[in-house]
């Protein structure tokens, strides 16, 4: 693996001047919000299963909720991953109030949106000087749909307006289609917004915003060059609190987790063993009934990061030691769910930015991404009898797939799947899930105890 850069040097970016004071309030107005995706995990065979047989569907069991379990996630007592959208209607009155049904103005974020400050330009840290450069391509976006609203975070791809966010953050968690969409960047301009296309698979949507020119758009680093222990600088609007900077390091990659969602397609839920266990529920505030019922789940991968992530980061941008692009802060893990509201315990996750810019490209060429479908049903081969690694155990190949094509055969172990380590079947889910529709895709297996190479094409997830 190439190594990142680790310098200390700082940038020495001049400040940018200062903004105008707080930003303004949105309004009323409609916003085109429709959802695109399709159903995920890592292998759905092409014919439904018998019932007899679901017990070896594609999916990983699902840990129980609170007590995540396998190599591959969190292996913590209490830890839930927690979508991290914020704002009125994901239960906090810090943020904003419902746009008025009147368009009459509503009140603002507390934090207002002033900028940056630098005091002392000639004592400018690491930190202050990727800050300094990384603010102007973040926004904070607002979003209303019905009776609920809401805030979170985007990135600023292109100087006329793209901007990638998170799917739960323009639908409200799934709960809204057609909302209404409001962004203010990071020295007080206002747009309103339209959905381009949303990727319940991944969780990752495009806006644009209307009208827009002279923007600075973000620059993208290569996340498959990351280390363990790398600068992570974490900047969205937290709690409401826009151009909000914190710092960490990459705690852990190819991190997979595994998440009950309201926006994924029908059809698409874990199929797992055991104790009646459930996947992870994103967690968002005020709304924790309408998640805690929702019976569809995606498994994403994802960066894990230290740099504190709080609701309304969702959608905001983990950036590198040079200011670029590393991922699309996306969840984090809590200790306790009976708040409703817990902030970040060092436990934040986003999604690569290599997976993230090819699923922003899709969906601004054709209004939806593409995933890849592997074309066997697996579990965990932890749960084997006479397994001796852990991996995702080949429990069915279907005829004409990806799989069958390449060799693979019922009683293989995967263990390793585009460079990636694989501990579970749900490692497996996310990694198929982040690769293209038709990718060609290198996958190390286990065979009668000895270690085989077998290149897929994976089909098309529909």
């Amino acid at each position: 693996m190439d190594e990142q850069r680790s310098d200390d040097t700082p940038l020495n970016i001049p400040p940018r001047p200062a903004p105008p004071a707080g930003y303004g309030a949105p309004h009323g107005y409609p916003g085109p919000g429709a959802a695109h995706g399709a159903p995920y995990g890592a292998t759905a065979p092409t014919q439904p299963l018998p019932r007899d047989e679901q017990q070896h569907a594609a999916w990983a069991p699902a840990p129980e909720k609170h007590r995540p379990k396998g190599g591959g996630r969190v292996a913590a007592a209490v830890l839930i991953a927690a979508l991290v959208g914020g704002g009125a209607g994901f239960g906090g009155g810090w943020a904003w109030n419902s746009f008025a049904d009147d368009g009459g103005t509503v009140a603002t974020a507390s934090g207002g949106s002033s900028n940056i400050t630098v005091n002392n330009p000639g004592s400018v840290n690491e930190a202050t000087a990727v800050a300094t450069e990384v603010l102007p391509s973040v926004v904070t976006i607002e979003v209303a749909g019905g009776s609920s609203s809401g805030s979170g975070s985007g990135v600023i791809l292109s100087e006329d307006g793209y901007v990638l966010t998170n799917t739960h953050v323009v639908t409200l968690g799934g709960t809204a289609g057609d909302a209404a969409v409001r962004v203010t960047t990071s020295d007080g301009r206002l747009y309103d917004a339209t959905v381009v296309g949303t990727d319940p698979t991944y969780d990752l949507a495009v806006i644009k915003l209307e009208d827009a020119s002279g923007l600075t758009p973000m620059e993208v680093a290569d996340s498959s060059k990351l280390n363990v222990g790398a600068t992570t600088v974490a900047v969205g609007a937290p709690l409401g609190l826009a151009n909000t900077v914190t710092t960490g390091i990459v705690s852990a990659l190819n991190r997979s987790i595994e998440i009950a969602s309201s926006a994924a397609p029908e059809g698409d839920s874990a199929e797992g063993e055991g104790e009646g266990s459930s996947p992870w529920y994103f967690d968002i505030p005020g709304q924790e009934d309408q998640q805690s019922q929702a019976t569809e789940s995606i498994a994403i991968s994802v960066i894990q990061t230290d740099a504190a992530i709080n609701p309304g980061n969702s959608g905001g941008a983990l950036v590198d030691s040079e200011g670029k692009l590393i991922g699309i802060n996306v969840a984090i893990a809590t200790a306790d769910q009976s708040s409703g509201e817990s902030g970040s315990i060092g436990v934040g996750f986003a999604i690569p930015s290599n997976v993230a810019k090819r699923v922003a490209d899709e969906i601004i060429e054709n209004g939806s991404a593409t995933h890849g479908l592997l074309g066997a049903s697996v579990q965990p081969s932890s749960g084997v009898r006479g397994a001796t690694v852990t991996g995702a155990y080949i429990a069915e190949v279907v005829d004409g797939g990806g799989a069958a094509e390449a060799g693979l055969e019922v009683g293989d172990i995967v263990t390793e799947f585009n460079g990636a380590k694989i501990n579970d079947a749900v490692d497996l889910t996310a990694q198929v899930r982040a690769a293209a529709a038709g990718s060609e895709a290198s996958v190390v297996y286990l065979r009668d105890g000895e270690e085989q190479t077998a290149t897929v094409t994976l089909g098309t997830l529909e």
